[in-house]
């Protein structure tokens, strides 16, 4: 208990009158301070290499979410057996379920081990850069399983094939949840240790409790059910045995006897209110109860065995007593996660623009949990929701200007590799593989009872590259969501090649959907995207997003996303036809960002220059790009320069704070990057310093218009030979990036001289006079001049030229200009000229750096976090090489490795460099390898 003692004295008038009572309660007001002392935060900073963590599974909470691939169990399973999405249960000390919520079918029940901790939030869970993920399989021995129709139907008689749409990819499995009108998955509740499942079927409310009873030679796994009044028959399938060869009912026992001997039986038996109840066998294969329609809440159990025919007489008896009730799951669960960790935040020195203050995680904490945060959204200025990659969900109060003092409380867990989090009207909404799930703390005790699904229609393929990616709210109702395409990497399960980097997967990867209010349904507004993900302005409603450089996508862009869009992914149209290709706001250069991910838009008068403006995230950089938009011309046209601060680890989601107006940014390492640190939660602070950021641009016939907040010295803002501009283009190919190519499509860059530089009237504008402007992919204006004050603009500028329209000076502060004059008569001697760097070792260290090949490609042997292969005493020695014969590591190989670097893939690695073709000359290839020869 904390009670402020401001807010006792500022109500004195209510005390009594009398000295001596006044006395009396001011004796009363001190000890309550003693004695209500906050405890001080213990955790002030976060080495992750020096903590321990515990079991990803933990061994006090139910289950978790992932997928399971149950197609090679043995005999007399069923082998058209996956699901994409399961919650795992645990049953008892070594029983085990796996629930499809997309079909409300068991896919298997097993006993012995769980499943291993293989897909990627889990294998990297305690080794934190390991991505060698697969498709988890059961460690343990099979019961019984179901195959891939509906776990339950609905009619005369149930028809046990899958009703779900074919996929456009032959030879593809289906994926996605049943209609909606015949069954839909409602969600979970926690019951202390135990969970209750909740779907309806043709609109009937059921609740279902698994279990299971054991014994020291056997295991019945219970299904105990709940239905409501229901006017049609419903089937519920309990397991399927594919090498039956006889069986047998009775009134309440259904037996399937395996194999010609029979030394196998799988049985099921029911229990509670069973008038009227049916048990089925069809085809001494599938076993089914069917359930009249009724006027009445029916509530009745079953039990599922399997094992020897000797042993089939006491599988009965197992369920004496059988207790089959359903909990009332609808008052809450107790807590399991009581305490609260306090944490003290550390605050950077205004020694910059911008700077970051840093959130101390809550690590170590008394689950032994790793906390790898992704995504976080606001209740108000002081309590936000985080969301982790490892599926938890914490509650962070506290926040304020000093961060002395902040309180972690776990909320919720269980989420399958989660990567977006939104409060609506104080509700959580966790956007997973799983879909949106919408939480529920019934019983207000601080933590999660009810996983309600809030809309699973977005449909999830089992490839592991298929990303629930982004979730971003539409301020007239409803979610944007963006889903990678089925990248093809990582384990192959069942989907067939489509073309140069995508596997089938779902009909709904690599797009961006709206879904509605109510979560029920769903529209495509763009597709052709191999990674996206999205950002949004709250006030317009705007819609951007950014993708993945790699197959198809030759470069990291920024887009304003319209329907009816398509950028360029044919693997992901998911259209009958593909149309033009849309082209984005602007690219990045790879150097830039090789991994882009969101954006934030910022109406915050806290945030300075920023405030008004689009902001993207990398990942890979890590950091952040303001983003300009021209949308004075003849087409949108957009430009970024970077904004620089202290990023220690992956910048991934962003969010201003509505208190204090600032920017808090989460992410976590795992793929290629440059960060110091595992993860980190940070707030982007404006220090109210001279901005140095450009405010304004406009790519122009005839030139380049940029504009400052500050005024300009106009010696050097005027000297020509302080700027350099080029251009280049981009090639869209199977091929994992792109090189750079000129207009005349020869590989390289073009530099373009600067003839003139006008200053603006109230000189905070220069226009660049350039020759020969043209619609191109990629321009890159540099610049070094001086400001007021001494301030140094140093910086670069990158943009798109989707048209050229014509100047308009005036408008934008300038005097008249002829520039049909400066062209014509320009001295082009004085243009700066970019000179061929000389090959050397600095050189080849430096482009290392700039290229961002330290991302990817370790130089001290220690190649954890990245997806190549490490440099260090690679020289001489021969690479293994992916589908080949080894290859001398020599000049001529790391010249093709540079240049085509999809010719040799080194052995256990992915296809994931682009080609530096027209991007680096000869001497910097020679530099390079000089350098890599040095390692």
């Amino acid at each position: 208990m904390h009670i402020s003692s401001n807010n006792l004295f500022h109500k004195w008038h209510l005390l009594p009158s009398t000295y001596a009572d006044r006395f009396i309660v001011w004796i009363f007001v001190a000890l309550l301070a003693v004695g209500c002392k906050q405890e001080e935060p213990e955790i002030t900073h976060v080495d992750f290499e020096q903590v321990t963590f515990g079991d990803f599974v933990e061994p006090d909470f139910p289950y978790i979410t992932t997928s399971i691939d149950a197609r090679e169990l043995g005999d007399g399973f069923p082998t058209d057996n996956i699901s994409a999405r399961v919650l795992a249960i645990k049953l008892g000390d070594d029983a085990y379920a796996s629930f499809d919520p997309d079909m409300l079918r068991w896919t298997v029940a097993w006993t012995g081990e769980f499943l291993p901790m293989v897909t990627m939030a889990q294998i990297s869970y305690n080794s934190f850069y390991d991505k060698n993920n697969k498709i988890p399989r059961i460690l343990g021995v099979p019961h019984f399983a179901t195959g891939q129709y509906p776990g339950w139907m609905a009619g005369v008689s149930p028809e046990f094939v899958d009703p779900r749409p074919a996929n456009p990819y032959p030879g593809a499995p289906s994926w996605g949840p049943l209609d909606a009108k015949e069954a839909r998955w409602e969600g979970h509740y926690l019951a202390n240790d135990e969970l209750v499942l909740s779907y309806t079927v043709k609109g009937t409310p059921i609740l279902e409790k698994p279990g299971a009873l054991q014994d020291a030679n056997r295991t019945v796994f219970t299904r105990s059910f709940q239905l409501e009044p229901h006017p049609e028959e419903l089937h519920v399938v309990l397991a399927e045995v594919t090498n039956g060869s006889s069986s047998e009912v009775t009134q309440h026992t259904a037996k399937i006897y395996h194999d010609a001997e029979g030394g196998r039986v799988t049985g099921i038996h029911l229990t509670g209110k069973t008038n009227g109840l049916t048990l089925h066998v069809k085809d001494d294969r599938f076993l089914y109860v069917s359930i009249p329609r009724s006027n009445e809440t029916l509530d009745f159990g079953v039990g599922i065995w399997s094992g020897a025919n000797s042993e089939a007489g006491e599988f009965a008896n197992l369920m004496d007593g059988f207790d089959h009730s359903i909990p009332a799951v609808k008052k809450g669960s107790p807590p399991r996660w009581k305490e609260k960790v306090l944490t003290k935040g550390e605050l950077a020195p205004d020694t910059a623009l911008f700077v970051t203050d840093r959130l101390t995680l809550p690590v170590p904490n008394p689950w032994s949990r790793n906390v790898r945060v992704v995504d976080l959204d606001f209740f108000d200025k002081s309590k936000a929701a985080v969301v982790t990659f490892d599926g938890d969900v914490w509650i962070l109060e506290g926040i304020n200007d000093k961060l002395n003092r902040l309180s972690w409380k776990r909320f919720a867990s269980g989420f399958y590799e989660p990567q977006a989090i939104s409060v609506v009207d104080k509700a959580i909404y966790v956007y997973g593989k799983e879909g949106i799930v919408r939480l529920h703390d019934l019983n207000k005790d601080g933590e999660a009872d009810y996983y309600e699904n809030f809309s699973n229609i977005m449909a999830q393929s089992i490839e592991t590259r298929e990303w629930a990616s982004d979730m971003v709210k539409d301020p007239t109702g409803g979610f944007y969501i963006a889903k990678f395409g089925a990248l093809d990497m990582g384990p192959e399960t069942s989907s067939p090649k489509a073309i140069m980097g995508f596997r089938a997967g779902s009909q709904h990867g690599g797009a961006v959907f709206k879904v509605s209010a109510d979560g029920r349904d769903m529209e495509m507004i763009a597709s052709g995207f191999r990674g996206p993900y999205l950002g949004i302005d709250p006030k317009t409603g705007t819609l951007t997003g950014s993708d993945q450089q790699g197959h198809h996508m030759p470069s990291t862009p920024i887009m304003m996303i319209n329907k009816g869009d398509y950028y360029g992914v044919s693997a992901t149209a998911h259209l009958p036809e593909l149309p033009e290709v849309t082209p984005p706001l602007t690219w990045i250069p790879h150097a830039e960002d090789r991994s882009g991910v969101s954006q934030v838009w910022v109406h915050s008068d806290q945030m300075g220059p920023l405030n008004g403006k689009m902001v993207h995230l990398s990942y890979g950089r890590p950091g952040l790009f303001q983003v300009l938009v021209d949308d004075t011309g003849n087409a949108l046209q957009g430009a970024v320069t970077v904004i620089d601060a202290d990023y220690p680890a992956p910048t991934m989601k962003a969010e201003i704070n509505p208190g204090d107006g600032f920017m808090y940014l989460a992410g976590f390492a795992l793929w290629g990057h440059k960060s110091d640190v595992l993860t980190a939660m940070l707030r982007l602070r404006y220090t109210g310093r001279e901005s140095h950021l450009p405010e304004k641009f406009q790519a122009r016939n005839g030139g380049v218009m940029i504009r400052f907040a500050t005024e300009l010295d106009e010696s050097s803002a005027t000297d020509v030979s302080n700027y350099t501009v080029k251009r280049w283009n981009y090639k869209r190919t199977g091929k994992y990036g792109s090189g750079h190519y000129k207009l005349n499509g020869e590989d390289g860059e073009e530099q373009l001289p600067v003839l003139a530089v006008e200053l603006s009237k109230d000189r905070k504008a220069v226009f660049l006079v350039v020759p020969n402007m043209a619609e191109v992919m990629q321009m890159e204006v540099g610049y070094r001049i001086g400001a007021k004050g001494g301030l140094s603009l140093d910086d670069k500028l990158w943009f798109t030229v989707n048209d050229l329209a014509e100047p308009n000076l005036l408008a934008e502060g300038f005097k008249s200009l002829d520039l049909q004059h400066i062209l014509e008569n320009a001295d082009f001697s004085l243009a700066a000229v970019t000179e061929e760097e000389t090959v050397s070792l600095e050189h080849g260290r430096q482009l290392y750096a700039k290229m961002n090949c330290i991302a990817c490609h370790s130089i001290d042997g220690n190649n954890d976090g990245r997806i190549g292969p490490g440099m260090k005493g690679i020289f001489g020695k021969e690479r293994p090489v992916k589908d080949g014969e080894p290859v001398l590591a020599d000049d001529a190989y790391l010249t093709e490795s540079i240049i085509e670097p999809s010719k040799k893939i080194v052995a256990g690695y992915d296809e994931g460099m682009p080609s530096f073709l027209g991007v680096l000359s000869e001497n910097d290839v020679s530099s390079l390898i000089m350098y890599i020869k040095s390692l």
